[in-house]
Order: C-alpha cells, then sequence, then structure tokens
C-alpha cells in the first residue's frame, strides 16, 4: 500500500468514526469533522500533511499504486 492509498484509507475512516462520535457521543465532535476537512482542504494546496510524514516514517512507499 502506498502513502497515498493511506491516506484515503485513513481520511475516510477518521470521517466515519467523527461522524459516528457525533452522532452517538456528542454534538461537540462535529467540530472533528470540521478538523478533519480544513486539514484535507489545506493538504490540497500547500501539499503538507502530518499524516503523510507519520506514514513514510513508517515506511509506506511514495505514489500512487492502485494495482
Amino acid at each position: 500500500m502506498s502513502i497515498d492509498r493511506a491516506m484515503f484509507a485513513f481520511a475516510g475512516a477518521m470521517v466515519l468514526l467523527s461522524v459516528v462520535l457525533t452522532q452517538f457521543v456528542h454534538p461537540g465532535f462535529m467540530w472533528f469533522t470540521v478538523f478533519i476537512g480544513a486539514n484535507l482542504f489545506q493538504s490540497a494546496f500547500t501539499g503538507f500533511c502530518p499524516a503523510a510524514k507519520i506514514f513514510s516514517k513508517l515506511g509506506l512507499p511514495v505514489g500512487c499504486a492502485f494495482k
């Protein structure tokens, strides 16, 4: 799995988690969803993504290797 695919999976899982937490735990978790969206938006323009740095340190290869 490449960093790009890991990022798609991680972002999707975090969005789903934040929606579940908002629905079943506390409405304040909506801010978690907002944070995730803002991070995705800024990374589209700046190219900086903290999670991608972590995945890189874990040894995932760079690129979008859809196989």
